[in-house]
């Protein structure tokens, strides 16, 4: 289990005095000095509940981090990167709530390895399967557990040639639960899981892009709900590996951008996904494109271009 460490820096520990926060911004009921996420974990010194952002950036080397006010997309070196709460103006200056600089910004700071190096067991999950067919494309008639599949398929023996041993939670079109997904990694002892999916916005054909998603940290909103419950004062397994979660979606979501030219929807967080949720390692959700739109529905109708996905993936995990 990963411990992480938070340096937040003098102007962060000077600033005690906490500014009014309207309560439509922060998560509820969570709170600046909430109780410990991991069970067992030492109690965390109380926080502020925002932070001056010209000066963080100042005190941590002006890392590559570009934010704008009132909006969750911010850039890590030109990559998007999506907070719990957008950034606020307080007196002529840019502040970030206290939790997004902790769980969003501070692990990609450091020097840490993106991808463990023991053990080297990998579990790769072809999203949907069987009864589950997912989504439909709109050119020809494949389905989203057909390309899931097949994708994988490309991907094992890529990684196996990095030195990898790969499990997959399905090697055919067979119905496996959710927990049964995370019930595979667990009995591997898997140091990474990676579920595979294609997106849809069906009827709207203009969506497009490359989304990477990781759990939700503790005390943020989720990016995505598809109308679940987001109860953010929630902690689950998954939640131990936040900043692994969070540098290994980062790895792959760029790796598949520099692949692919696909448009950049973002690392994103959501709460509901059984998947995630439930897994004692590093592990993440890759939406390859959307199957709703006609042009990248084309495009992940060729093998070249999951090829490319699993090439791409593969890299990431050197």
């Amino acid at each position: 289990m990963e411990a992480v460490a938070v340096p937040i820096g003098p102007a962060l520990q000077a600033a005690r005095d906490p500014l009014p926060v309207p309560e439509a911004t922060v998560p509820q009921p969570a709170t600046p000095d909430a109780p410990p996420e991991v069970p067992g974990a030492p109690e965390a010194p109380p926080q502020t509940v925002w932070v001056d952002w010209a000066a963080w950036l100042a005190e941590h080397g002006q890392p590559p981090a570009k934010v704008v006010p009132g909006s969750q997309r911010a850039l890590w070196d030109g990559t998007a990167v999506y907070l719990g709460i957008g950034p606020r103006t307080q007196d002529g200056r840019v502040e970030v709530f206290h939790r997004d600089i902790e769980k969003n910004f501070v692990p990609l700071l450091g020097p840490e390895p993106a991808v463990p190096k023991t053990p080297r067991l990998v579990v790769i999950d072809p999203g949907h399967g069987g009864t589950n067919s997912g989504s439909r494309s709109i050119v020809g008639d494949a389905y989203e557990k057909e390309l899931t599949l097949d994708w994988a398929r490309r991907l094992k023996p890529l990684l196996e040639a990095r030195g990898w041993e790969v499990r997959m939670t399905r090697s055919e079109d067979a119905s496996v639960e959710l927990s049964g997904r995370v019930a595979i990694a667990e009995q591997a002892g898997a140091a990474l899981f990676v579920s595979l999916h294609f997106n849809s916005a069906f009827p709207n054909a203009q969506a497009a892009g490359l989304e990477t998603y990781c759990l939700t940290p503790r005390g943020l909103p989720s990016n995505v709900t598809r109308d679940f419950p987001d109860d953010a004062s929630q902690a689950w397994p998954n939640n131990a590996f936040d900043a692994a979660n969070l540098r290994l979606a980062f790895r792959v979501h760029r790796r598949l951008l520099a692949a692919t030219g696909a448009a950049d929807r973002g690392v994103k967080r959501a709460r509901f996904m059984g998947v995630l949720r439930g897994q004692n390692r590093p592990a993440i959700l890759v939406e390859g494109g959307y199957l709703s739109n006609p042009e990248e529905a084309r495009k992940i109708g060729t093998p070249a271009y999951r090829q490319k996905l699993a090439e791409a993936v593969a890299a990431a995990l050197e």
